[in-house]
């Protein structure tokens, strides 16, 4: 049930934000008792901090396996992105920005544990771009790596980026697109041009 809860909470934050979705939302869509929610879960916050770090493992495990997967890290850092996007919904309700705002302290935690994973993942991914000469030997790997993790973290700011002007993919597709242009070498650069051609 515990599992359940979490899975239904999840769908229903996602769409339509952790501060609007009520316990009486998710027990009604459940068909169930709100109290059988309260035997799980002793409060909202303490949901919200379950659902956080269950879709945080989900998404993590999806990546690991992306990063097992993959020809090359420009196709995986594009793969990567399809499937953030999907597990978050294409981030309608801007749950970054909602669980900032609302649940500072999950966020902070949360914020910590995403850069543990993501510096690291991201920087095995450069130095294999480098290593396989699709990114320019000349790259400081530690570097990109957090300005890379810095630019994901920023195009998610409501307030540089309103919701109503920008997509959330319309972003992420940019963004990534400047962050490979500035880093690949000529073999990298052809490798970036047909994969953004066979997008289209």
């Amino acid at each position: 049930m515990r599992e359940k809860i979490i899975h239904k909470s999840a769908e229903l934050f996602l769409n339509l934000g952790f501060k609007s979705v009520t316990m009486d939302d998710i027990a009604n869509e459940m068909g169930i008792s709100k109290k059988t929610i309260y035997v799980h879960f002793k409060n909202k916050t303490k949901l919200v901090e379950a659902v956080t770090f269950n879709l945080f493992d989900t998404i993590c495990d999806g990546i690991d396996d992306i990063y097992d997967n993959t020809t090359n890290p420009i196709e995986e850092l594009y793969a990567i992105k399809m499937f953030v996007m999907h597990h978050l919904k294409n981030e309608k309700s801007s749950p970054q920005y909602q669980l900032k705002k609302y649940y500072p302290q999950i966020y902070s935690v949360l914020k910590i544990k995403q850069f543990e994973k993501m510096h690291q993942s991201v920087k095995e991914s450069l130095q294999q771009g480098v290593d396989t000469g699709v990114f320019r030997n000349s790259i400081d790997v530690d570097f990109i790596s957090r300005m890379y993790f810095t630019g994901m973290t920023g195009i998610k700011d409501n307030m540089f980026f309103p919701p109503e002007r920008y997509q959330m993919d319309y972003l992420m597709e940019s963004y990534l697109e400047y962050h490979l242009r500035a880093i690949v070498s000529e073999k990298g650069m052809t490798i970036l041009n047909n994969f953004i051609k066979n997008q289209s």
